[in-house]
């Protein structure tokens, strides 16, 4: 049939579409910018943080850099170099082989990454937000995420029996094996994964009311993690091209959007994790953004710790790492903008 295909469209002139060029400057282009963004972030944390090292967020984000490296190479010498973006008549019976290899592996990868970057997250906010039933709801997220990441990861490798029909459905007239729905797969991980993005993005900005902090102060904060809704809008518009994820008859020319939306969620996603440690060095870099409203802020902070200063409370339980300006509870923002001895 593709052999076919492609007499009839060779004979007919019909125009040869390519967009492996557009995948591959996206997927290097916004993996570079996102190794960086997470380069930077624990680089700063290691080395300058005021926690003594990298916090269990960051331990996890360090995983998905690892991934993500891997990735932005299987993109281009795996994907783009063979078909992807391309009509799958044009191709020799190999390069589709090859291509649909590719494709299982990266369908693994991006959701042991989509996973990792939402486990990294809510750890985050395990660390930063207190009071006890907050608490345990995060500590249900964290154990959700684990669950949730695990289940579909070890379901996506054994999706077909054998393992090998995935890739060999395709070329081979008489191979034998059977696949679950695929196709229900990727919309019930879709589905999943845009509720817990609801739900991360829900946590912060619900606390943020309850900061003592300048209002002005307020909507930057807010504006940080609502950067965060990006990530949600890329996996909603991810949504439209499931339609013929195991369903087409030219696959690697409509899978190209599937790996296209994908790769920039995860990317994105990367790159908003670490919007409050790059806060926290912007800070620490330009002090005097933040020394203007010692005065305002203090005695916003008095107020609310009931009249302890900062420096009365550095001892006090789980407050030792407060001083970081990633944290995000509400008499963290205020001590940390409220003492101007601190190494801000």
């Amino acid at each position: 049939m593709l052999a076919a295909k492609n007499i009839t469209a060779t004979a007919c002139h019909a125009p040869v579409r390519d967009r492996s060029g557009q995948y591959v400057a996206v997927s290097i282009a916004l993996g570079t910018i996102a190794v960086l963004f997470v380069v930077v972030r624990l680089v700063f944390k290691q080395f300058f943080g005021t926690n003594g090292g990298l916090a269990p967020d960051d331990k996890v984000i360090l995983g998905t850099l690892a991934l993500r490296i891997t990735c932005i190479i299987i993109n281009v010498q795996g994907l783009a170099a063979h078909g992807v973006g391309k009509d799958t008549w044009t191709l020799q019976t190999h390069e589709l082989t090859l291509f649909t290899e590719w494709l299982y592996i990266m369908e693994i990868l991006y959701l042991a990454e989509l996973s990792l970057i939402k486990l990294s997250l809510s750890l985050f906010f395990v660390r930063i937000f207190p009071g006890q039933i907050l608490q345990k709801l995060l500590w249900a997220t964290v154990i959700f995420n684990v669950v949730y990441g695990a289940a579909f990861v070890i379901t996506a490798i054994f999706q077909c029996t054998p393992v090998s029909f995935f890739w060999t459905q395709y070329v081979e007239q008489h191979a034998a094996g059977k696949c679950i729905n695929i196709n229900a797969f990727g919309w019930a991980n879709a589905a999943i994964s845009v509720a817990l993005d609801i739900w991360m993005l829900g946590v912060p900005l619900s606390q943020i009311p309850k900061l003592k902090l300048h209002w002005t102060k307020k909507i930057g904060v807010a504006l940080m993690f609502v950067l965060g809704a990006f990530v949600t809008i890329v996996s909603i518009l991810r949504l439209s091209s499931l339609v013929s994820w195991a369903n087409s008859t030219n696959p690697t020319w409509d899978q190209w959007n599937i790996v296209y939306w994908s790769t920039i969620e995860v990317n994105v996603g990367m790159i908003c994790t670490c919007l409050p440690s790059l806060r926290l060095i912007m800070l620490r870099t330009f002090p005097n953004m933040t020394r203007s409203q010692v005065t305002h802020n203090s005695a916003s902070f008095s107020h609310h710790t009931g009249g302890q200063s900062g420096l009365d409370r550095r001892t006090t339980g789980r407050d030792h790492h407060l001083s970081d300006l990633d944290q995000t509870r509400g008499h963290t923002w205020t001590r940390i903008e409220s003492e101007p001895e601190a190494k801000v």
